[in-house]
């Protein structure tokens, strides 16, 4: 046996047993107690500054995923250690299994909530990942010191010895029946603490998201009507054309990006949300009391301040929530204040500016709907913000749970430290859908089409540029609002070759797209977005 290799196993097991375990327990201490989802979001907290770029960059919405991959990769590297040094170097890896635990430890118990309890499923993880590690490294030295002793026996020199007439032995008989047996109990243990572990870690972390599943609430929750509904679209505020994304965004594609590792299930029953800080009056709402007030509807676009040029972090739906700026007028903010830090239940923080939330011009909901059904749970269920004109970073909090009135020198919201501009208003941008980058078009009449938006001020024009040349307007589809993007379209006539478009909105400031290229961070990326095509 190659001692490494069976002890590298025996160590991921061996973790696999203490993350089964810890799921397991977490299935009655609470699911927020869950290691695995906690140590992701204290890295997320960790994390410098351009990591939230440079993840968003390369996986997109999918970022949380490769998260969990990342660290899935790191415990199964820690795990190959712990069970090497155990084997090696008693008691190594009890010592690396420890101090991943402490690690643990520390993530559940600084999370939004925490009580000391939560630690509990963490600890007894590790006391079983101890005795698995303990337990099956045994047996490993047992099957190892075999499987020496059957080398050593059919070595030449044990055989002429075995055939000395003056032992009156033979070698056939130097090896015990039961030589073998040590190794199949160490394969079998191993075998049966590894399915073991598969089938507990896997049905616990199901009844963990069942245990807090909130979609049956959600299921029958009646929106009611809007006492001020939203007006219908004007005709032609989506062209039709194939390719370009639809004017109102489904709820199953709008973008998603948050902090929560694990999306928080919140119980509509006992949700409030309260208005504290500098206000006269602190006001606390139920979400029946929400839902009793007259409710608006109004369609509004979103952006993530990571949207790359190009980039698809931007969505338009339409919103049923009731005015901020009414609540606010109710708790009457005190002299001096600017800002409303708003928290999720999940401890996330964003500092909107309160001229924002309390001009009557501007929409800004405390939303339960989104595209006529009540918020999906990973956009916010049962309540979330949604701000025309800013930067999800600074406004939309999901599962909203607390308004702070305070000033922007008094405190920060989740991104502000990390580099992030402390008011992000989304900036004037286009987008070419179609043609898709490096595709290749008949020549004739080409559509070029696709997205604009200018958030709480509104496009004016869209022009497109080809191969360096002059600019071309571009026709507008019509729009709800100046807080909505807008499709657009421009007939080209495209002749063979390759060829290089570029597009750029005015908004209705007089403002033009600059072509300077900027990244995201700290408020917004900006330039021209730009594609190549072969006409053929």
């Amino acid at each position: 046996m190659r001692g490494n290799a069976w002890a590298a196993l025996v160590g991921v097991v061996a973790a696999g047993v203490e993350l089964a375990v810890a799921e397991l327990v977490a299935v009655f201490a609470g699911p927020e107690s869950s290691p695995l989802f906690a140590v992701g979001s204290l890295v997320i907290d960790l994390a410098p500054p351009g990591a939230k770029d440079l993840m968003i960059s390369l996986f997109g919405t999918g970022d949380k995923v490769a998260l969990l991959v990342l660290l899935g990769i790191v415990v199964a590297a820690l795990a190959v250690l712990a069970g090497i040094l155990e084997l090696r170097r008693r008691p190594g890896g009890v010592i690396v299994l420890v101090a991943v635990t402490a690690l643990a430890i520390l993530a559940v118990t600084t999370r939004a909530g925490a009580s000391g309890l939560w630690a509990i499923p963490t600890v007894l993880g590790m006391l079983a990942g101890v005795v698995a590690l303990r337990l099956l490294t045994a047996r490993l030295r047992a099957a190892l010191a075999a499987t020496a002793a059957r080398a050593s026996a059919a070595s030449p020199a044990a055989k002429e010895r075995a055939s000395d007439p003056d032992t009156g032995s033979d070698a056939r008989t130097s090896v015990s029946p039961n030589d073998g047996m040590p190794r199949r109990r160490f394969l079998l243990a191993t075998l049966l603490a590894g399915a073991g572990a598969l089938v507990v870690g896997i049905a616990s972390r199901t009844m963990n998201a069942a245990a807090t599943a909130v979609s049956s609430a959600r299921a029958a929750i009646a929106l009611p009507p809007a006492a001020t509904p939203a007006p219908p679209s004007p005709a032609g505020t989506d062209l039709g054309l194939d390719g370009v994304t639809p004017y109102v965004t489904p709820n199953g594609s709008f973008y998603r990006i948050d902090t929560a590792l694990q999306v928080p299930q919140v119980d509509v029953s006992s949700w409030s949300v309260t208005i504290t800080g500098m206000v006269e009056n602190e006001i606390t709402l139920t979400f029946d009391d929400l839902l009793a007030l007259p409710l608006e509807e109004h369609a509004v676009t979103l952006a993530c301040v990571s949207n790359e040029v190009g980039g698809d972090l931007i969505g338009n739906a339409v919103w049923l929530g009731y005015p901020i700026r009414e609540l606010l007028e109710r708790a009457v903010p005190q002299a001096g204040a600017d800002m409303v830090l708003s928290t999720s239940v999940d401890g996330f923080t964003a500092g909107s500016p309160l001229e924002a939330l309390t001009d009557p011009d501007r929409v800004a909901l405390l939303a339960v709907g989104m595209n006529g059904e009540p918020l999906p749970v990973e956009h916010g269920f049962p309540v979330r913000m949604v701000v025309a004109g800013l930067y999800g970073y600074v406004s939309a909090t999901k599962w909203v749970s607390r308004l702070e009135v305070t000033r922007f020198a008094d405190a920060e919201g989740y991104w502000t430290p990390r580099g992030w501009s402390a008011l992000g208003p989304i900036k004037t941008e286009s987008r070419i859908d179609t043609p898709r980058r490096g595709a290749s078009v008949p020549a004739g009449t080409v559509a070029v089409a696709g997205v604009a938006w200018a958030q709480h001020t509104g496009v004016a024009g869209v022009e497109v540029q080809v191969d360096g040349g002059a600019w071309a307007p571009a026709r507008l589809a019509a729009v709800d609002s100046i807080d909505t993007w807008c499709q657009w379209v421009y007939e080209w006539d495209a002749t063979p070759g390759s060829h290089t478009l570029a597009v750029r909105a005015t908004d209705q400031s007089g403002y033009t797209q600059t072509p300077d290229k900027a990244a995201p961070a700290p408020d917004g990326a900006t330039g021209w977005h730009t594609i190549s095509v072969t006409v053929s």
